[in-house]
């Protein structure tokens, strides 16, 4: 039986470029990961995230390609998780399936946003599905059914209020994500490259549906203005607290609004490697 974990309490890596062991405890709440250029941040994360991909409905009490991850429970077998990467590259020829999937997706981002359209109708159904539930049950149910719809009005009132600059608001009677700008309709690959990037993150937020998950986020903070990149954490934890998030930064930004003790320094984790024979495949560290 699938058992669901409520976070990621710690994280084992052997041989990392076959040079370091990284071993790293973890908050249930936020979690960034700093430090220079070429020190692994981003390797640490994406073997992470490569360990729960291969290991999935597996309990995890094993290593896995040198890599170990830790749940509050040691019986769970997943956490439902998502990965966010701030980059906006065009798509390359061969990624047709995206380009056959709607003619405005033209960027890694536009896709993202698609694939999020259809996670977002899948919450509304939901939800409606527990309003009707809860509508038809007691006094006291269907007295909570109203609080259902509260997150997703929370999404769209910061959404307005992040675009409010541009005169951007949302389309609060669309089942689909579209805007309004000046009396014109907008679909969302309009965006610019900063607003689709704090759309994708809200709104994967959003359609987890309040359950305890994990959110890893490589350098969320490229795109964002300062501003944005300050508010960040504290919206995510506004729209989820039961979400739990790995980051990395090299913003001091993203830590200027109360999150400097729960920032990790790569130098702090890791340490040279215990024995000969460990090994490391993944050579993606950001430089």
């Amino acid at each position: 039986m699938d058992i669901p974990a409520k976070y990621i309490k710690r994280i084992e890596i052997h041989g990392l470029w076959n040079r370091y062991d990284i071993a790293w405890d973890l908050r249930p709440d936020v979690n960034i990961l700093a430090g220079i250029n070429g020190v692994g941040k981003s390797t640490i994360l994406n073997r992470s995230v490569g360990y729960l991909e291969q290991t999935m409905g597996e309990v995890k009490d094993r290593m896995k390609d040198g890599v170990r991850v830790y749940f509050d429970n040691p019986q769970a077998t997943y956490i439902p998780y998502d990965v966010i990467r701030s980059c906006d590259r065009p798509l390359l020829l061969g990624d047709t399936a995206a380009r056959m999937a709607d003619p405005h997706v033209q960027s890694e981002l536009d896709w993202h946003i698609y694939l999020l359209q259809r996670r977002y109708l899948d919450y509304q159904v939901n939800v409606g599905n527990r309003m009707i539930e809860l509508l038809n049950g007691t006094e006291e149910q269907r007295a909570a059914a109203s609080s259902l719809s509260l997150p997703k009005t929370k999404f769209q009132d910061m959404i307005d209020e992040l675009f409010a600059y541009t005169g951007k608001t949302i389309d609060r009677k669309s089942n689909d994500i579209a805007f309004y700008q000046g009396g014109e309709r907008l679909l969302p690959y309009k965006l610019s490259s900063g607003e689709k990037q704090m759309l994708i993150i809200l709104l994967t937020v959003l359609v987890r549906g309040g359950t305890h998950s994990v959110l890893f986020m490589d350098e969320p903070e490229s795109s964002l203005h300062i501003d944005w990149q300050q508010k960040l954490i504290a919206m995510i934890r506004g729209l989820n607290p039961d979400m739990q998030l790995i980051l990395t930064t090299h913003s001091p930004a993203m830590i200027m609004e109360g999150w400097l003790d729960v920032v990790t320094e790569v130098d702090d984790i890791s340490k040279p490697m215990a024995s000969e024979g460990g090994h490391d495949n993944g050579q993606d560290v950001k430089a």
